[in-house]
């Protein structure tokens, strides 16, 4: 038999951020509709290394059934080696006989379903009317995060801010073509967030990078960069004044710094989360109840994301004949 092989830019041809969106809304509501099988992702953390690995499996049944497990390295140095800090294989298998169907490249996939998931949850939750986004963070997540919010929202303006402002200027000059809105560089996260609609965090940072005080009242935020309990991008004063949706219960209580800390605190008690995304999608749950709630999305990337996007990006270059197939049998 043969495999399928799709590298990086591959990957970015065959998944356009409109279609991801579509895709997250779907394997979101399967999930919240128990047809995924996802335990915790397991972290290899050795003492000494530069960096972890996370493995990610995950089954989907119904029309399109499948196997899906991505292995990806998280190594924070990367970026200022002008590299993704994410780096392995999404591996898709047959769920009739186990067979390996593809490998794809997981640092293209887990940007564009991120951000992709972003924009369900913006799409959801902020106020239709948002126009103004602030993005803190200059990387990767960053760039897809723009394509992403504003495929479901009207931006008109955008103030970004990174702690190295030569990567802020970096991405205003590659993205200024992409978008149709200006993209402003700004000096400090208070500035970019000053009446903002939506805001993205999609950093590296362990302390928070938005205060409370320093956010609107009916503001969205898609808080995406910590992934680990000992990591936060936002204060306890947000989450507390905030309308808390997330990807995932079981995840964000083993994972999510964010939540963990205003737990800890004391700010916040069990029930503090309204609902998970695809409950919202079901109609299960509550989104936004009124135009002046700040709401808050905690992403923290689930493996049915990326085996969504595997078994489409799957079909898809078979009906194309793209990325190279080999045997391996």
């Amino acid at each position: 038999m043969k495999i399928l092989i799709l590298n990086h830019d591959e990957v970015i041809q065959l998944l356009p951020m409109k279609e991801c969106i579509a895709l997250m809304r779907e394997a979101l509501t399967k999930l919240a509709r128990g047809e995924v099988h996802q335990p915790l992702r397991t972290i290899v953390r050795p003492p000494d290394a530069a960096g972890v690995m996370g493995l990610m499996p995950s089954y989907v049944g119904g029309e399109r059934p499948a196997y899906g497990l991505k292995t990806v390295c998280v190594f924070p140095g990367n970026p200022a080696q002008g590299k993704d800090a994410h780096q392995g294989a999404v591996l898709l298998f047959s769920a009739e006989t186990g067979e390996l169907l593809a490998l794809m490249n997981a640092s293209a996939i887990t940007a564009i379903r991120t951000a992709a998931v972003s924009g369900v949850a913006t799409d959801l939750l902020a106020r239709p009317e948002s126009r103004d986004l602030a993005v803190i963070g200059a990387g990767v997540q960053a760039r897809t995060h723009l394509k992403a919010i504003a495929e479901v929202r009207a931006i008109e303006r955008c103030r970004v801010v990174s702690r190295n402002m030569d990567h802020a200027r970096s991405l205003v000059e590659e993205m200024s073509g992409s978008v149709s809105f200006p993209i402003q560089v700004v000096a400090s996260a208070e500035e970019a967030v000053d009446g903002a609609d939506v805001i993205a965090t999609v950093t590296n940072a362990k302390e928070p990078v938005v205060r409370r005080e320093w956010i609107s009242t009916g503001v969205h935020l898609n808080v995406v960069g910590s992934s680990t309990p000992h990591a936060r991008e936002v204060d306890t004063a947000t989450i507390a004044a905030s309308a808390l949706f997330v990807d995932r219960r079981e995840s964000t209580l083993n994972e999510a710094g964010d939540y963990l800390f205003a737990m800890r605190e004391g700010a916040i008690g069990a029930g503090h989360i309204r609902a998970e995304l695809g409950e919202v999608l079901t109609g299960e749950k509550p989104g936004r109840t009124s135009a002046d709630e700040i709401t808050l999305f905690k992403s923290l990337g689930l493996a049915v994301e990326d085996l969504a996007s595997a078994n489409y990006l799957y079909r898809k270059a078979k009906e194309l004949n793209a990325g190279v197939w080999v045997d391996f049998g």
